[in-house]
């Protein structure tokens, strides 16, 4: 398998943006709304606040988050998810259903009504039909998984 030095794929470039445990816990934190740093480092136990401190700035370099002031003396900001970083929930939900899967069946998420265990299908919005694995790895590039 050949591959060249200086092309990355899609999968590398959100890597390098996104691809650390901190990272994402901090991306999945925010889903519920702006959180000030002190309420992060409370919601994500064993993070460092130095470590916290570096996450928010790359994110920020990134644009997947926003730093809203809210406080001028001291200055104090609160961290907000950009639309670009709330692209980011459908990734963490699949990566969580995995994990649940893969930890506790019990807690693979459900379907509210029927109770039955979700599953992610890749799906092409142009045609409007379901993709299998096969025609998505193929020549139909625009599937997005839904």
């Amino acid at each position: 398998m050949t591959t060249q030095q200086d092309e990355s794929s899609p999968l590398a470039e959100a890597l390098a943006s996104v691809g650390d445990r901190w990272t994402l816990l901090v991306v999945e934190a925010l889903l519920a709304g702006p959180r000030r740093f002190n309420d992060l480092l409370a919601q994500i136990p064993g993070l460092a606040a130095n470590i916290l401190s570096e996450r928010l700035k790359r994110l920020e370099r990134e644009a997947l988050l926003v730093a809203r002031p809210y406080s001028e003396r001291p200055p104090r900001v609160a961290y907000e998810l950009t639309a670009e970083g709330r692209e980011l929930a459908g990734a963490l939900r699949l990566l969580a259903r995995w994990g649940a899967r893969h930890a506790d069946p019990a807690q693979a998420p459900r379907h509210a009504s029927c109770g039955t265990p979700l599953e992610a299908r890749w799906y092409c919005p142009t045609c409007d039909d379901l993709v299998d694995a096969d025609q998505a790895e193929g020549e139909h590039t625009e599937a997005h998984l839904i």
